[in-house]
């Protein structure tokens, strides 16, 4: 009898334990505040939002968003999140960056995180996390370099900033690896919304000889693959698998995984792990970028099994694909 009710007394001690565990899980919150593409942009922050409802359902953190409109509502839409309590708070796109910087420094005891935000001297409530986007540009630039009929090929960028310098020179140098005669017309559209200005510019490429267009330009990015089922030519997208928003003319996209980002930063907080005081780095090593599975739609077999072999080589430090104009000038 006296074994019986041992073992009764510590099943209900694992029960509870369990409780415990699920309603510390259930009483963390995770917010973040999205740049003015919104949290429906088709890439980035829509991204960004499937990461933590992931977390939501997965980890049983519960998870929330306010939308900025302009640069101005970036500290303010963090201080709403503080003020709900969050435990968690993510800024979403490297223009938050400085907003992060502040509100840790205001608020010691909150934690932040910011997707392309790096950070020189993070406080310990602070993680910023990068990638490594000119490796998947590499990959999609080779692919754009192998497969143009024209040997013209197009980069529209959103603004004109480090972080899609890094999409722009690693597109170029795949291009140039794959195909060196290749010509590649580059315009930026100075905006991350304005869906009518991607569309006159991948036009006017298109006019220019060009059947393959990139982008790496948020809610631009709409118009230029908008551009391409009206032109019947290529598109290819960008941070997320955007063939479903063209499925005849998207034939690959850069994937940048904030999905997996924001996930795993969630997980480690929730964890206890919260790697607080550091920049974490996403490249294709770590799973954080990569091309999209929809590619083997449109992209014939053989060109693929190339790009393996350049993703392999790329990740073994072999192929290193610059980020900015100078490491371009320079690359082999």
């Amino acid at each position: 009898m006296f074994r019986k009710l041992v073992i009764l007394s510590f099943l209900v001690v694992l029960v509870l334990a369990g409780c415990g565990q699920a309603d510390k899980k259930a009483g963390i919150k995770v917010a973040m505040v999205t740049d003015v593409g919104g949290v429906n942009d088709q890439s980035f922050n829509q991204s960004a939002w499937e990461g933590l409802q992931r977390a939501e359902k997965e980890l049983g953190i519960k998870a929330n968003y306010v939308e900025s409109r302009q640069d101005a509502d970036y500290q303010p839409n963090m201080e709403t999140l503080l003020d709900a309590g969050n435990n968690l708070i993510w800024g979403i796109g490297f223009k938050m960056a400085d907003a992060i910087t502040e509100a840790g420094k205001l608020n010691p005891e909150q934690k932040y995180a910011g997707i392309d935000c790096f950070f020189n001297e993070p406080t310990p409530n602070i993680v910023g996390i990068l990638f490594k986007e000119q490796e998947p540009s590499f990959l999609v630039g080779y692919i754009a370099g192998k497969m143009t009929k024209t040997n013209k090929v197009g980069f529209v960028g959103g603004m004109d900033f480090f972080v899609i310098h890094k999409f722009h020179y690693g597109f170029m140098a795949g291009v140039k690896y794959a195909n060196p005669d290749a010509q590649i017309l580059v315009q930026y559209a100075d905006s991350f919304t304005d869906a009518a200005k991607g569309k006159a510019i991948a036009n006017q490429m298109y006019k220019n000889g060009a059947d393959i267009v990139y982008h790496a330009a948020g809610g631009v990015g709409d118009g230029v693959i908008e551009a391409a089922k009206e032109q019947n030519k290529f598109a290819i997208g960008v941070d997320k698998d955007q063939n479903s928003l063209a499925p005849d003319n998207v034939i690959t996209s850069a994937m940048k995984r904030v999905d997996n980002a924001i996930f795993n930063l969630t997980e480690a907080l929730v964890k206890g792990e919260y790697p607080g005081g550091s920049n974490v780095i996403y490249g294709l090593k770590e799973g954080g970028v990569g091309i999209a599975p929809t590619s083997s739609k449109h992209v014939p077999a053989k060109i693929l099994e190339e790009v393996e072999d350049i993703k392999n080589k790329i990740m073994a430090g072999e192929i290193v694909p610059p980020t900015n104009p100078e490491e371009f000038a320079n690359f082999k």
